[in-house]
């Protein structure tokens, strides 16, 4: 078996980060959190693994260093490395899989209470407010130029554009249902849904028929 059928998706974005430039593993982990995990979220344990995987396949290289009296493993992207991660973009994507806990709870809202549906679009907001602080703050750093990433800012735009309209729609959409749900009796199994606001959503729905 070849090292880039043992690779998965995650190894691929460590791999992009080693591109950039040499990490040490908690600043991979640092970084991972921050940027590639508003849209690729990892456990931290993983996270720590696949540097040295990479290492193992020849993709990456390590050093130690030390700071003040503790030691730490810089990692850096090698040739292959670089090799494989253009092999990798050459590939067809996988296709988006949207995992959403809220909405679940909410097709599920005639098993519980309607304060408990509000609840749920309450989070939902706060969650997307919250997220997109950290995307406002990205965006500004870009424009003010003289980052330490200003030369992917192009790249980096196009991720920023779907995050920001994404966290938008979230509210936008929480917004929109919790007025629904004002509406509804204690019980949601006894809701009677708003034909014309369903109306209006086959309408949109429309959008890829031309």
């Amino acid at each position: 078996m070849s090292s880039s059928q043992r690779l998965t998706t995650t190894s691929y974005a460590i791999l992009g980060l080693l591109a950039v430039r040499s990490w040490s593993t908690y600043e991979l982990t640092r970084q991972m959190e921050w940027s590639l995990g508003r849209f690729w979220p990892r456990a931290k344990s993983k996270l720590y693994e696949e540097p040295k995987k990479l290492e193992a396949l020849g993709l990456a290289a390590s050093r130690t260093e030390r700071v003040g009296k503790r030691p730490r493993t810089v990692y850096t992207i090698t040739p292959e490395g670089h090799e494989a991660l253009a092999a990798w973009q050459a590939e067809p994507s996988a296709v988006i899989a949207l995992e959403a806990e809220p909405l679940l709870r909410l097709f599920l809202a005639d098993q519980g209470t309607r304060d408990d549906a509000l609840a749920t679009l309450t989070a939902a907001r706060a969650w997307a407010e919250e997220r997109n602080e950290g995307n406002l703050t990205a965006g500004r750093a870009f424009l003010a130029g003289g980052g330490e990433f200003d030369a992917r800012a192009a790249p980096t735009m196009l991720v920023g554009a779907f995050l920001t309209d994404f966290y938008k729609l979230v509210a936008d959409w929480a917004d929109w249902a919790e007025a629904q749900v004002a509406d509804w009796p204690d019980d949601p199994a006894n809701a009677t849904v708003d034909r014309d606001e369903l109306r209006a959503i086959v309408a949109r729905a429309e959008w890829s028929e031309g």
